[in-house]
């Protein structure tokens, strides 16, 4: 503990199983110019679960997947919301808020899917299936959400596409995710052809492979995944599902398919646990450091903006998913 600076010792506690008290000087400095930036600002840190240990338990206050994300940013009180994640959820965030100042650490934290579909795809879509409507991801731009019906998250994606009491929508932009939630439902589903670059890597030889090497392991595998790869799991959910699962259930030994920093934060909080690690790392959700969440307080830089006749168009899908 002599490495560790006072200030800080406790907030390294969360983390010591997976950082070395020699690295923690690296962060702490930063760790603590942000709490007291977050003070003098009023400010606010939500993070993604694929955040890495440092951000997600050493800086963050509000933690979760994107549907948590979203509902919580609704209820902050602070002026200034920093989104530690990828920019579709800070350009969320600010929907949500329109009268609050929301900083993305990193312009360049973007989403393959989030890239994979636009507005006038969309538009050419609705003249090809007039009347069907369309439910979308939140992992995509505001643009895209303006043309939408409805938002869904992973978690949601089942209930908001029966919600609509039709019996055919068109569900964007993962083609997985919308193939996966059309085996649970009575619901057709027109599905476009984006893909997670994290989720889609993985294969049921990946899973029948950890079967083999580690015994009695449990596989939890996001929605993301492809079809073939949530038929071999022994459970499918969004991040914050996986996380309840593991809470609830307590197995032994666990495998999540989904990005790594998701098993290191669900590994410290529960120690007792065994976690397997083949993961995928999101190149996106690296570029948020805390270096960059510290200049963009200090610097008040990378302020997220969205024009206003599209934000209230794409605020409406966002919160007729929130109002389910």
């Amino acid at each position: 503990m002599s490495a560790i600076l006072p200030s800080s010792a406790s907030l390294y506690d969360r983390v010591r199983r997976l950082i070395p008290p020699i690295e923690w000087p690296v962060f702490a400095s930063d760790i603590d110019a942000i709490h007291d930036l977050k003070r003098q600002r009023n400010a606010v840190i939500l993070a993604h679960n694929y955040q890495t240990p440092e951000i997600f338990h050493c800086v963050a206050d509000i933690v979760g997947d994107s549907l948590a994300l979203a509902r919580k940013a609704m209820s902050t009180e602070a002026d200034v919301i920093v989104l530690a994640g990828v920019h579709f959820m800070a350009e969320t965030a600010k929907l949500l808020n329109p009268q609050k100042t929301v900083l993305i650490p990193d312009l360049r934290a973007g989403c393959s899917l989030a890239d994979s579909i636009s507005a006038e795809d969309i538009r050419l879509l609705r003249q090809r299936y007039p009347g069907v409507p369309v439910v979308t991801y939140v992992n995509t731009s505001a643009e895209v959400k303006a043309e939408s019906d409805i938002c869904c998250t992973s978690g949601n994606a089942k209930a908001v596409v029966e919600s609509l009491g039709v019996s055919r929508v068109i569900m964007l932009p993962d083609e997985y995710l919308a193939q996966n939630i059309a085996a649970q439902t009575k619901v057709q589903i027109i599905a476009w052809k984006g893909h997670c670059e994290v989720h889609e890597r993985f294969t049921p030889a990946d899973i029948r492979e950890l079967r083999e090497s580690h015994p009695g392991v449990t596989v939890l595998a996001h929605p993301e995944c492809p079809p073939d790869v949530v038929a071999e799991a022994d459970f499918s959910g969004s991040t914050a599902a996986m996380s309840d699962y593991v809470e609830r259930q307590k197995p032994t030994r666990a495998v999540l398919m989904t990005e790594c920093s998701m098993s290191d934060n669900v590994a410290l909080q529960h120690p007792e646990l065994e976690f397997i690690r083949p993961c995928n790392l999101c190149p996106h959700m690296k570029r948020i450091t805390l270096a960059n969440i510290r200049a963009a307080l200090e610097q008040n830089q990378h302020v997220v903006s969205i024009d206003p006749e599209i934000a209230g168009r794409a605020r409406l899908a966002v919160e007729r998913m929130l109002a389910l």
